[in-house]
């Protein structure tokens, strides 16, 4: 059976609808907000209560020290499990530095791996790295299913 695992970002309004076509055709699927271990999944703020929500950059110093904190090692774990145990990979457009680091993680593993594109793209031309890209989630769902 597939199980796929979803990159995206926490500000990608895409995500939860693509998780809702998941799941109404039965596609077992890693949900990074909800993760299997009953955490609301990880946000930068739940370490450093004063980092600013967004896309903020921030000093080595603070980040090496937020990256470190014991839930957000808690977070990486719960990521890389659900990594681990899937055998699809679809990166939802846009997506941020993480997103894009498991979808390559997926290409050197070998795994299936997929690019749901946004209509306002930059062009990326590793993307052909990717088994395959639409801006259309149905033909995702459709690829999907032919494995």
């Amino acid at each position: 059976m597939t199980y796929v695992y979803v990159a995206s970002s926490w500000r990608n309004e895409y995500q939860p609808e693509f998780l809702h076509l998941l799941r109404s055709n039965e596609i077992p699927h890693y949900d990074f907000r909800n993760p299997p271990s009953g955490s609301y999944g990880f946000s930068w703020r739940d370490v450093d209560p004063e980092y600013p929500s967004g896309n903020v950059k921030t000093s080595c110093t603070r980040y090496l020290k937020m990256v470190s904190h014991p839930i957000a090692k808690e977070g990486f774990e719960d990521d890389k499990k659900g990594m681990e145990a899937a055998d699809t990979f679809v990166l939802i457009m846009p997506a941020g530095n993480s997103a894009h680091l498991e979808l390559g993680w997926a290409i050197g593993k070998g795994l299936r791996t997929a690019i749901l594109l946004d209509y306002n793209m930059v062009p990326e031309l590793m993307y052909l790295l990717a088994d395959f890209m639409t801006d259309d989630p149905l033909d995702i769902l459709k690829w999907i299913r032919s494995a």
